[in-house]
């Protein structure tokens, strides 16, 4: 091959990775899934701690309003409970971040749902620093990461809404493009693509393919009156933002963060609106936001998953460094610890057996070590998630962490397999349909699955 050939040969595949990278957003199951599990790690944390939320967050606990102030002045760390000291405030802001972390859950709204979402991880874990662990940690970062990616293309509520739109009878005659984004309320219109880790295995656009070519160009977007809920959050958001901004609640650094959002959220309704009675200069507007959205995306997407390879491969290697997990005492003695043994006799039992200990230790650090490197291969890297995910289980069982493991099971999910998620939905679409045929009064439907990917591209590994 001379030098024009392998030039050429590059410039293809250069041009295929900027295509697939801009033309969708990657890994909607796995998104979805991560989606869905810090929404209910976060969601029956708060639930669960109901009863506690005075000494956890309250401004009279023993982490006192004052303490928490003078720490978030060193830090410039954002809290909303530190606007005020007020007991009503704190109960506001609390029953607000258990509703959004179940907004984030259903993914209803999900791109208003998951700002604030990540202003309530955020305000309750910085006003209490001190009260959290590992996975907390996590959950953390992944509210800020959740914020700019198209988590809500399937497995949601604003994806049900969009489907719904995209069949009533005036959606024959919109545009594509308007079919994939029906709904200003969702994270994005039909799904795109897929990522998954060691290999990229691609899904193609179905909403081209179902609209047809034909469209009128002044005809109404599919389900454009379902964006009145984005509309009037989008109004209520700004509301409280004018206020929080002029009564110097945001740092300038804050401030530009959340009214840049707010921004960017309401040009694109205001595009994707214009783009349905407008020509095609607007389309083209809408497809470069499209193209944009897309990027940020993609690019997140990535960030989470080196995330979730650094977080691993740093703690297996300073387990090697210990003499801890040299010699087994690190798993050993938290199983005999009575905080950490919910069940007492199993604990005693496991921490008795040496061989079980060893597996143990050597097992969690190799598997730790190794997890990053085996996504070059994707069988090994299946194996090892469902080793690490067994592993989180054991943990919330024998030693009452389930939020902790919660939050990382949540983190692993970006790298599932595609066909294992798709198996996982349409199992559970149809264990729910036959749970619903059992309730009195209703017959048994045919369960209806979320709508998918219509064509998938030939694999390529990585």
């Amino acid at each position: 091959m001379g030098v024009h050939g392998l030039r050429v040969r590059i410039e293809r595949c250069v041009s295929r990775g900027l295509t697939r990278i801009t033309a969708q957003a990657l890994g909607p199951y796995q998104t979805a899934i991560v989606r869905i599990g810090f929404g209910a790690a976060w969601f029956f944390f708060l639930l669960r701690e109901w009863p506690h939320r005075q000494e956890l967050y309250g401004p009279d606990g023993p982490w006192s309003w004052g303490l928490a102030e003078r720490l978030i002045e060193t830090n410039d760390a954002f809290s909303v409970l530190m606007w005020s000291s007020s007991d009503n405030w704190f109960q506001l802001v609390y029953v607000v971040a258990l509703a959004a972390a179940a907004a984030v859950l259903l993914g209803w709204h999900t791109r208003a749902a998951t700002v604030l979402f990540m202003v309530g991880v955020l305000s309750l874990q910085n006003r209490s620093v001190f009260m959290g662990d590992g996975g907390d940690n996590i959950i953390h970062l992944m509210s800020m990461y959740l914020v700019f990616t198209r988590c809500a293309q399937v497995w949601s509520l604003d994806a049900r809404r969009a489907a719904r739109a995209r069949r009533r009878p005036e959606a024959a005659t919109a545009h594509p493009r308007d079919l994939r984004a029906a709904d200003p309320g969702a994270h994005a219109g039909a799904p795109a693509g897929d990522l998954s880790a060691g290999d990229l295995s691609a899904g193609g656009s179905s909403s081209d393919e179902t609209a047809g070519a034909a469209a009128g160009t002044g005809a109404r977007p599919a389900g454009a009156d379902a964006g009145v809920g984005g509309v009037v959050l989008w109004t209520v958001f700004g509301a409280v933002l004018l206020g929080s901004t002029v009564a110097g609640g945001f740092t300038v650094g804050w401030a530009l963060f959340y009214w840049g959002l707010w921004a960017v959220h309401g040009l694109w309704w205001s595009v994707q609106r214009a783009a349905a009675r407008g020509g095609a200069a607007v389309r083209e507007m809408r497809d470069v936001c499209d193209i944009l959205a897309n990027l940020v995306h993609n690019g997140v997407l990535l960030v989470i998953m080196i995330e979730v390879c650094l977080v691993y491969s740093t703690a297996g290697w300073f387990k090697i460094q210990g003499t801890r997990w040299q010699d087994g005492t690190a798993v050993y003695y938290p199983m005999n610890l009575d905080y950490f043994t919910p069940w007492p006799d199993l604990s005693h039992l496991l921490a008795a057996n040496g061989v079980m200990v060893f597996l143990v230790t050597y097992g969690t650090v190799a598997t730790q070590v190794a997890f990053p490197f085996t996504l070059l291969n994707r069988r090994a890297k299946n194996v090892l998630l469902a080793f690490m995910i067994a592993e989180h289980v054991s943990i919330a069982v024998l030693l009452g962490l389930p939020f902790f493991s919660l939050a990382m099971i949540a983190a692993d999910a970006v790298f599932l397999p595609t066909v294992f998620l798709i198996w996982l939905g349409r199992s559970t679409t149809a264990l729910g349909g036959r749970a619903r045929g059992l309730l009195p009064g209703r017959g048994r439907r045919a369960p209806q699955p979320d709508p998918e990917p219509a064509a998938e591209a030939p694999k390529v590994s990585v």
